[in-house]
Formats: C-alpha cells, structure tokens, sequence
C-alpha cells in the first residue's frame, strides 16, 4: 500500500505537476481509495500544520531578507569583500563568495542572495574576462550556503517538522556553513592561479576599515539574532520580528536608500514568497499525518536499516536519496518529506536530531544549485541570460564538491554539534 502513495507521488512529480499538487492529489487519492478516512481529516491536518509558533518566523525572515536586498545592503558586504580578498588570485571571484556568504549571513535566503549579489558582481565578472560558466557557478552554489548559515528558513522548517531546537539548529549551521563557503573559495583560487584570472590591487588598511564601518550595519543582524537567542533575551520567533525592525530601521533611516512605496512593495512580495512556502507546510503536514498512520516511516526504515548493519552504508544511502530529491524538489520540500522519514532511522543509529537536520539541509543547499531544476540555476538564469544546460558546466565542480562536503558533515558530527555544545 505504501508503495501505491509514493508511486503516485513520483509520477505526478514527474509529470510536472506543481509539488504542492502532487502531494495534495497523492495523499487524497490514497486516503479516499485505500484508507477509508473522511477527507475533512486531511483539511484539519493542513490547518494544524500551519498552526505553529515557530512558522510565524518564516514571513517575518522572508520579509527582513528582501528589505535587505533592495536597501542596500549587498552592496557593502560586495565592497567589504573586494576589500578583504579582491587583491588574491581570482579576486573577484573570491569576492563574489565572500559577498554570498556575508549575505547569506544577514538574510537567510538563497534566492535573494543570488539576486542581490549577482546583480551586481555577474556584469562585473564578465567585464573582467571572467568566463560566464564559471561566474554562474560560483553564484548559485556560494548563494546556496544561506541555506545553511543561520537565520535559515530550512533550519526553521526542519525543526517544526521535528520538534528539533531552532537556536541549536541555527548555531549548529554555522561552522558546516563557513567550512562549505571555505571549500568554494579554495577551488576558486585554484582555478584563478590555473587560468591566470585578474586580480585588483590590495586595499590599504583605511579602505579596509571604510568597508567595514560601511558594512557594519548590515554585519549586525547575525549577532543580533543569535546572541539574543543564546542569550536568552528572545526566541527565534521573536529574533525574526526584531531583525525585520532592525532592516526597515537601517535601510530606511541610516542607509536611507529604500522608500515607502518600496516597502510595500516588498511586502507584497513577501506575502506571496511566504503562501508558496505555506500551502507547501499545509500539504506536507496532511502527507506526512498519512505516512505515520501508514506506519510508512517505521517500514521505511526497517527496509533501509535491514540492507546493511553498517552505519555508513545506511548513511550513504540517506546522503544519495536526499542528494536526488534535491536535483527536482525544492528545499523546503526535501525536509518536509523526508525529515518524518528519516528520523526513526535516526533514532536507530544514536544519532542526534540536530545532526540529522544539517545533513538534509546541506543536501537541500546543494540542490538549490543541481540541474535539472535547481532553483538558483533558475534565478541566476534570468540575470545572466543563460540557459540552465549552459550553465550546467559551470556548476558540476561545485557540485562535486558540495557533494564531498556533505559526506564530511554527515561522518564528522562535531563539525556540526560542537558548537552549539560548547555553547550550552
């Protein structure tokens, strides 16, 4: 029976069919054909998924993500880059990583990350003589790295879906995030010595220090948010509400460069990021509600656990499934299916919650930036005018190391779980 739910799920998918559809449509064929349940269950069920604190931190993240992006804020973090690592081999290019990661650091979100930054540094790469494929590349998968630095809205989902702390979740991001970031700047600077890319002159330290007092600002939002969750001052519902206080207040009182009509404008447009993200909440919570009363997590997991007693090959395999969900579904998605499933695994192997959420969001993060449907691919294709098969040449070193990267988070642990342990 449980085979039927996930065979009309993948055909749907495969059919084009929006994911939110697919899940919906699977999950009331089945129950409607095989469970014998009233569907009014599975209503009930999206409303209650929806119907958590925690979420309240998905709108209001969105919302201090876009406000950043239009106010000004990337540029700075571009400026302080180009100082700090333009003067290396590659410069540009290393400020295109460094810029994603500051940013990513301050919104949370990939999508804008890769508008914000690649708006402004792709045209500069390619005026620089920088070759296109590989100029995307660095874009969409440094973008990426938002997804794992906190405030992650992965993170978020993951721990709604699992009951996991959303600050342990948050602090634990941060070193796989800085180590993944790292691993891209070490291929890049290969590559510009190989290649003989151009550099910039080194900035002197005044230069250096203007960037920074520009950028300080905009460098303030991580600390705020996580040291005032460590700190006990709020939860990270709350920091969510007080970083789209603190954007709105630097962008359009300090920075000055973001207007009213702007501001509206933005929330709008955050109101519909935020539905799609939602109604993807409400029909997961249904599907998922299905899963358990199936028992479809605990057969799944028996079948996984009884192909090897190894850890690692069980591990492995985890590793494959979420890398291929992540080539056709989106993160979000990814988490919502199969964090329900791979938690009694989990559970089985010893393993920590916290853990097991990095390695499904550093999978999703890598997703974000595979063909064939790669979100970022997508977003980046419209501001470079490539298509995504163009691009794909471009991306596939990054993949691979994203790929390596995710086996280290998932066999190093402390990489992910020291930080917030020693915290506590």
């Amino acid at each position: 029976m449980s085979l039927v739910l996930l065979l009309i799920l993948i055909v749907l998918i495969m059919a084009n069919v929006p994911i939110f559809a697919a899940m919906m449509l699977a999950t009331f064929a089945f129950t409607f054909f095989y469970v014998g349940l009233p569907l009014e269950a599975l209503i009930q069920r999206m409303f209650s998924g929806m119907d958590k604190f925690a979420l309240l931190a998905v709108p209001l993240f969105i919302f201090a993500a876009n406000v950043m992006r239009i106010g000004g804020l990337s540029t700075r973090l571009i400026n302080l880059a180009q100082s700090l690592v333009g003067h290396l081999p590659g410069g540009l290019a290393l400020t295109t990583i460094v810029a994603c990661m500051l940013f990513g650091a301050v919104s949370g979100s990939s999508p804008a990350t890769v508008v914000a930054i690649g708006g402004i540094i792709l045209p500069a790469l390619k005026k620089n003589s920088y070759p296109e494929q590989f100029s995307v590349g660095i874009v969409t998968s440094s973008a990426s790295v938002a997804l794992i630095i906190p405030p992650s809205i992965g993170m978020i989902i993951y721990g709604v879906v699992t009951g996991a702390s959303v600050g342990d979740l948050f602090i634990a991001g941060i070193v796989p995030g800085i180590l993944m970031g790292l691993s891209f700047l070490l291929y890049s600077w290969f590559y510009a010595n190989h290649s003989s890319l151009p550099t910039a002159p080194r900035a002197s330290m005044r230069e250096i220090l203007m960037s920074f007092r520009a950028a300080l600002w905009a460098l303030g939002t991580p600390v705020f948010i996580l040291g005032g969750i460590y700190g006990g001052i709020f939860t990270p519902t709350e920091a969510a509400a007080i970083a789209c206080v603190y954007a709105v207040a630097v962008t359009g009182f300090i920075y000055r460069e973001i207007t009213l009509k702007q501001l509206l404008e933005t929330a709008v447009e955050s109101a519909a990021n935020t539905a799609q993200i939602m109604i993807l909440i409400a029909v997961a919570s249904s599907f998922s509600w299905l899963l358990t009363v199936q028992q479809i997590p605990q057969d799944f997991s028996a079948s996984l656990l009884s192909l090897s007693e190894s850890p690692v090959v069980i591990l492995l395999v985890m590793n494959l499934i979420l890398l291929v969900a992540g080539m056709f579904i989106d993160p979000t998605s990814t988490t919502l299916i199969f964090a329900p499933i791979f938690i009694p695994i989990a559970m089985s192997l010893g393993m920590d919650p916290v853990h097991l959420g990095v390695i499904i969001v550093v999978n999703a993060a890598i997703g974000m930036y595979t063909p064939p449907f790669g979100f970022n691919l997508f977003v980046a294709s419209g501001i470079s005018k490539l298509s995504i098969d163009k691009m794909t040449p471009g991306v596939m070193p990054f993949i691979a190391i994203g790929i390596l990267f995710s086996l280290l988070v998932t066999f190093v642990p402390q990489l992910s779980l020291w930080l917030p342990e020693a915290l506590k």
